[in-house]
Order: C-alpha cells, then structure tokens, then sequence
C-alpha cells in the first residue's frame, strides 16, 4: 500500500491515517507531496487518477485510492480486524465513531483560527470566544473518556479516535491555551506514543516552509 500525505508540520489530515499505519505495524510506502503548490493536485492525480486529487490518499494493493482520513481509517479496521484500531466493545466503538465524526466534521473555529504548525510557537494568540468554546467542547471529550475507560488513552489503548485527535494535541503545544491538567497530561501522553513522536520528529527536521502558516497576525 501506498498513502500519499502532505507535509508534516502542517498537514493534520495526513498525520490520522500515518499513525495508524504506524501504530498497528500495517506495512505502507510513505509518498509525501508538498502542499500549497502548483503541482500539488497533479502529483496526487499521477499517484490516484481515479481520485479527487486530495491527501491523504491510501492507494491499496489492488490500486483503489480511498481517500480521507476517516473513510481510510475505516477501511483499515475493515481490511486488518486482528488490529484493535476500534475499541473491541461495541458500546466503547460506538462512542469513539461518534467523537471522531465530531473531530472530522466541527471544531472549525479552532481550525480556522489555530491551525498546525508544529515548529511554531504561537502562545496565547487567537484564543476567540469561538476558539475557547471548540476547546471547551475537547476537553470535556477528553476527560469523559479518560473517566470513563481508564486511559491512558481516550478508550484504553490507543485507537483511532486517538488519531484523529492528535492533531488537535499539535495545536494546543503550538498555541497553549489555558487547558486542564487532564487534558495537559493527555497531550504530554500523545505526544510521547512512538507513533506520534516520529511525526513530530520528521516536521521538525523538515525545511519546507509555507510562509503564511509559519506567521500569526
């Protein structure tokens, strides 16, 4: 299998679907194409023509490109059932479904206004009323599943709900703000997963800048 995932420091799609793969162990050639290019809708295009030319693409042994970090994480736990990418409960499966839905469909003020960028440092800025209530609605995720399963992670071990929320984990270490000491201490947790630790250690050794990410108003 090939995924095709833009850059490191700044693409929070590509980064859910890689620490999957990472995580369970599940073999892939990493295809990195740089974002914000002239080319970069053509170079997805070459590797996925069947596709709509956007990353994060998963193209399986078959050729078929699926693409989206949601519908690839699907298509992961459905290809490799001898991986917990799901919780194995049904009611724990449920829930974490419909907390990574709510990740992959809302929060887009605090998109909008804190965006990934993992070399940066930006503490304190942009923290809006919109901002403050995306993060609000976080923590409360967060520490209703840390109660509730016991952590470390949101439902016991990691998952894909942990995935989709690690980008999320990116923006608070960029941005700081105010949060609580369960949702520090889960974004110290996330960010010490091997998975996620090679990530990190990839887009801060990458020189490839997108100018208007790298600066805060």
């Amino acid at each position: 299998m090939k995924l095709l995932i833009g850059d490191k420091n700044y693409s929070s799609w590509s980064m859910r679907p890689w620490l999957l793969l990472k995580h369970f162990g599940i073999a892939f050639d990493e295809v990195l194409i740089h974002l914000n290019q002239p080319g970069t809708n053509a170079a997805v295009l070459a590797h996925a023509p069947n596709g709509p030319g956007k990353i994060p693409c998963l193209i399986d042994d078959a050729g078929e490109a699926i693409w989206d970090s949601l519908a690839i994480a699907e298509t992961l736990a459905e290809r490799f059932p001898q991986h917990a990418l799901w919780p194995r409960d049904p009611a724990a499966r449920a829930r974490a479904r419909s907390i990574s839905a709510e990740m992959h469909s809302g929060f887009g003020e605090l998109r909008s206004n804190m965006w990934m960028n993992i070399r940066a440092s930006f503490p304190g800025k942009n923290a809006k009323p919109g901002v403050l209530a995306d993060i609000a609605r976080i923590e409360t995720i967060w520490r209703d599943c840390l109660d509730t399963y016991g952590g470390p992670f949101l439902f016991g071990e990691f998952s894909i709900a942990d995935a989709m929320y690690a980008p999320v984990a990116m923006r608070f270490n960029t941005w700081r703000p105010a949060l609580s000491e369960t949702s520090q201490a889960y974004v110290r947790r996330l960010m010490q997963e091997p998975a996620v630790k090679a990530w990190i250690d990839d887009a801060l050794s990458d020189t490839y800048a997108v100018p208007y990410l790298d600066e805060c108003p």
